[in-house]
């Protein structure tokens, strides 16, 4: 029996814009987070969603059911994320959230009140700051193996159909990344060793 979104594919492989629009909605929440996870920015993230649903436009017809759909889109994300990296190795992406450096020391910028309390929020953005910090050090594979695993909850065979890495591979690369996630952070004195 085939689903509704087999049936929107198929559609959509046939040229049939509205179909893979629906695709798009169905599916933009999900790609979008995940391009948060590997972009680690919001920005670079909204660039990198619109790059992988314009190359799922211009591959749909090539895609052939053997995976899921969304893992497929991920694939597609992984892939523009990894290109996108050895293109712009020497760029130092900077990120609104972190800190400046003022006559004062370190500091702040604002942030909007929210539902939280502002040492909760303060905490938890501390928190993802420091985390994204140590990832974005970290060596793109060890991110994204990382990325999939930790922050997105995918299974070591789901990781390796979407990144194309051997069941070893992946297992290996996500260890590695765990040990230089920790480095990465004790060398900022955030945890203990």
């Amino acid at each position: 029996m085939i689903t509704p979104v087999e049936e929107l594919i198929k559609r959509a492989q046939q040229n049939d814009l509205q179909a893979f629009e629906e695709l798009v909605l169905l599916y933009q929440d999900r790609v979008f987070t995940h391009c948060c996870h590997l972009a680690g920015n919001e920005h670079d993230a909204q660039d990198l969603a619109q790059d992988v649903f314009v190359q799922a436009y211009n591959k749909i017809r090539s895609f052939r059911f053997s995976a899921d759909f969304g893992t497929w889109l991920h694939r597609i994300a992984v892939n523009l994320w990894i290109n996108h990296l050895r293109r712009n190795r020497k760029v130092v992406a900077l990120s609104l959230d972190e800190p400046f450096a003022g006559t004062e020391g370190l500091l702040f910028r604002e942030l909007a009140a929210s539902q939280e309390s502002p040492l909760d929020e303060m905490e938890r953005r501390e928190l993802k700051d420091m985390l994204n910090s140590a990832l974005e050090r970290l060596h793109y594979d060890y991110r994204i193996a990382l990325v999939l695993r930790e922050l997105e909850g995918y299974s070591y065979e789901e990781i390796g159909s979407i990144t194309g890495w051997s069941l070893g591979t992946v297992k290996s690369r996500i260890s590695r990344g765990r040990k230089a996630l920790k480095k990465e952070l004790s060398r900022g004195r955030w945890i203990d060793n």
